[in-house]
């Protein structure tokens, strides 16, 4: 076929067309990625991280993330992932931060960088009502079973210390916690809040042993290099403390908790 002016005209007039479409297109979009902060967290650990019953999410890590997005100007957007997903999804640029109750952890900080620490805790057990184990050196024995929430850093410790024993790995705290209610595990490893709650709900068939055999620090994870976040998000961390929004979160979301630690004589979270 012979080129002529002609269609040379109209492959230019589309190729202009199209390049004008691409970038109305972009100057569309660059505005809103730059006023959006993307905040990754599982919707699946109360009251930190969960939803509503029309799904819209809630909880303490939501409401860190919205006064996070205030104090630095962006709109906050939660995108509900896995646990275990959150740091892949943060490394591809899925997500801009993860604040979803993350121990910062050595082996973490090889992918991603954490703000400063917002909150300590430590790693204890819940286990069976009339179980005998007393602490967590009962636990590394043949035949005792000890179930764990997948990617999480109760995970890593049996997966690192539990020799004997067998380590039964789960994707929902839920089911391990079922585990133990229904005598099939002799303990679940988990942090001191979320024990607690767990027992009770389960008091006629567990027991919850609340004294730390590890102590853990959470902080908010975000992409390496981010330098300039981070130092934004620290300073957040520190004029929110000083301004009493960590106790305002305690007294909303925690009071109960709050009280009967104060009465155990362990220090509380935030």
């Amino acid at each position: 076929m012979t080129i002529t002016p002609i269609h040379r005209s109209v492959a230019c007039f589309m190729l202009a067309a199209l390049l004008l479409a691409l970038a109305a297109c972009v100057s569309k979009q660059e505005p809103a990625a730059k006023n959006t902060l993307v905040v990754g967290m599982e919707l699946a650990y109360p009251p930190f991280e969960m939803t509503d019953e029309k799904g819209t999410p809630k909880g303490i890590s939501v409401d860190l993330a919205n006064e996070l997005g205030k104090a630095l100007g962006k709109k906050v957007v939660i995108q509900n992932t896995a646990f275990d997903g959150l740091i892949p999804a943060l490394k591809t640029g899925k997500i801009d931060l993860i604040i979803s109750s993350m121990t910062i952890t050595d082996e973490r900080r090889q992918s991603v960088d954490f703000s400063d620490p917002y909150l300590s805790t430590g790693l204890c057990l819940l286990v069976g009502k009339t179980s005998p184990i007393k602490s967590i050196d009962d636990l590394d024995k043949p035949g005792v079973t000890v179930a764990v929430k997948k990617g999480t850093t109760g995970h890593t410790y049996a997966t690192g210390n539990l020799k004997n024993a067998k380590v039964l790995v789960l994707d929902k705290e839920a089911a391990a916690v079922l585990e133990v209610v229904q005598g099939k595990a002799d303990a679940f490893i988990y942090d001191q809040m979320s024990t607690y709650t767990n027992w009770k709900k389960n008091r006629d068939t567990t027991r919850a042993l609340l004294n730390p055999f590890q102590q853990e620090k959470w902080g908010i994870a975000l992409r390496k290099g981010d330098t300039q976040l981070k130092e934004r998000i620290n300073r957040f961390l520190g004029t929110f403390r000083e301004q009493g929004g960590f106790e305002r979160l305690g007294d909303t979301w925690l009071r109960e908790q709050k009280t009967t630690f104060k009465e155990l004589k362990y220090p509380f979270f935030f």
